[in-house]
């Protein structure tokens, strides 16, 4: 099958405006992640709304498609971006890669990858809990997964509830699963997926993947040992600066 990475980024948020091109040592961050994206895909494109960062891209020569404005995710300006390269760049599979991760590892999207030997429709990311606090976070979605390592359920709340044992101990009673937001979709699939209308699970999680769920689609996932580092706010960046 032929993958192609498409990393949405957008110039306004709330909590760090201007993110995708702040300077992490020698280069934006934009830049990082599309070069250790291009460490595992042959084709990597830049989908935005904003010219600082399509001219930022186009810097560094990497490739970059304008989108429209109104995209309320992610997912939704990777859909528009598909459909724009579609002509002229063969693929089967578009993985969705997170502007904010400068650190993206191409394990990480090998994995994603590797998904689709079987019948895969959409893929993501599960990495082990190993803490309380990590179990109890709210903005650590969660999830559960079938036999075959399909997503039952994504939840904020530590799911399953262990019952008749005391929350500190949940860890040592059952495995318990982290969501790490990386996607990859048939491309068919991710052009239906965005057409759904919001369902009761995601409006009352606010997490978009229980609206594939809750209208029949299969997520797959694969485990991963590796834990990137997502850039939401300036202290975000200052902690990745002294990890670098």
């Amino acid at each position: 099958m032929k993958f192609v990475g498409i990393i949405p980024a957008r110039y306004e948020s709330t909590r760090f405006p201007g993110k995708p091109l702040v300077m992490i040592k020698n280069k934006p961050m934009i830049q990082w992640v599309y070069e250790n994206a291009l460490k595992a895909l042959d084709e990597v494109v830049v989908a935005t709304d904003d010219d600082r960062i399509f001219d930022a891209v186009k810097s560094f020569e990497g490739k970059v498609v304008k989108t429209l404005p109104t995209h309320q995710s992610g997912t939704d300006r990777c859909a528009e971006a598909a459909e724009q390269i579609s002509g002229t760049t063969n693929f089967d599979v578009v993985i969705n890669i997170q502007g904010d991760e400068p650190f993206i590892q191409a394990d990480q999207i090998e994995l994603l990858k590797s998904c689709f030997k079987s019948d895969a429709e959409i893929a993501t990311l599960v990495k082990k809990i190993d803490s309380t606090e990590e179990l109890f976070n709210p903005n650590r979605p969660k999830v559960v997964v079938d036999k075959n390592d399909n997503a039952l359920y994504f939840s904020r709340s530590p799911i399953p509830y262990i019952r008749g044992t005391e929350e500190n101990n949940w860890l040592s009673k059952n495995t318990f699963w982290a969501h790490i937001g990386m996607y990859a979709f048939k491309a068919e699939v991710l052009q239906e997926i965005t057409k759904l209308k919001q369902g009761k699970l995601e409006l009352a999680e606010s997490l978009e993947q229980l609206r594939w769920l809750e209208n029949g689609y299969k997520i797959k996932t694969a485990e991963t040992h590796s834990q990137s580092i997502g850039i939401d706010t300036p202290e975000d960046l200052q902690a990745a600066l002294n990890l670098f």
